[in-house]
């Protein structure tokens, strides 16, 4: 698999896919990505750090992704992200989190104190029955404005059969009105119960590809756009 990358097309940067500790929600009723866990820190630091060695700061920007939290990373791996930074002179970091960890996000910031830190967070859409009811996200909030208090970019989730254009083309105004950025991911079918509405996809295709020419929206048409997940044949 794939693990380390350098984005060139929007907002560059190198990108890393880590191994963690299992997520802590882990019920996220479309999600298989948690095959990606271990349970072994000595497993998991020693994997991640042959990952890390890759960066080489050209962009002074480093995205950080795994399969779950930036708080299931163990402090070990932590520590050398924090050495990198340091040694590579990165500016800007990316993280995951869910957003049960929204009152610890400062836990980081403290820690990677003098570099800029930007939280992504997978909201998936902003329709709360089917976001938890169905997707079984875990995620609640009064409010879009209470979303972006805590994180200045969200992922959004389109293509699954179940949505519709309403509740799409809403998440996209939410998506513009309150966030500084946004990946918009388009619903790629894996292992579990949960399947892609190819029409539904069609119709966002034609209606909101113009999405890509803005700096601060990223659409993710293949989960392994980002260059990261895929195997190693899949980009030759």
């Amino acid at each position: 698999m794939i693990r380390y990358n350098k984005i060139f097309k929007k907002n560059p940067r190198e990108i890393v896919l880590l191994k963690s500790r299992p997520c802590k929600w882990r019920r996220c009723f479309f999600c298989d990505y948690i095959h990606d866990n271990e349970n072994d820190d000595k497993v998991i630091n020693d994997f991640n750090k042959s990952i890390l060695n890759n960066v080489t700061g050209e962009f002074k920007k480093l995205e950080v992704i795994n399969s779950a939290s930036v708080f299931e990373l163990p402090k070990e791996t932590l520590k050398y992200i924090k050495d990198i930074v340091s040694v590579k002179k990165i500016e800007k970091l990316y993280f995951e989190s869910h957003y049960i960890y929204r009152h610890r996000l400062d836990e980081i910031k403290d820690y990677f104190k003098g570099t800029d830190i930007v939280f992504k967070c997978g909201i998936e859409t902003f329709d709360d029955d089917f976001r938890n009811n169905y997707l079984n996200k875990n995620v609640h909030f009064k409010n879009y404005e209470e979303v972006a208090k805590y994180f200045k970019s969200i992922c959004l989730l389109v293509g699954i059969k179940g949505q519709t254009k309403e509740m799409i083309a809403k998440d996209i105004e939410i998506l513009q009105k309150y966030f500084e950025h946004g990946c918009i991911n388009i619903y790629v079918e894996n292992s579990t119960p949960v399947k892609q509405d190819k029409e539904l996809i069609s119709w966002f295709k034609e209606n909101y590809s113009y999405l890509e020419e803005y700096d601060n929206i990223e659409i993710l048409w293949n989960n392994t756009d980002f260059g990261v997940g895929g195997e190693a044949n899949e980009n030759k």
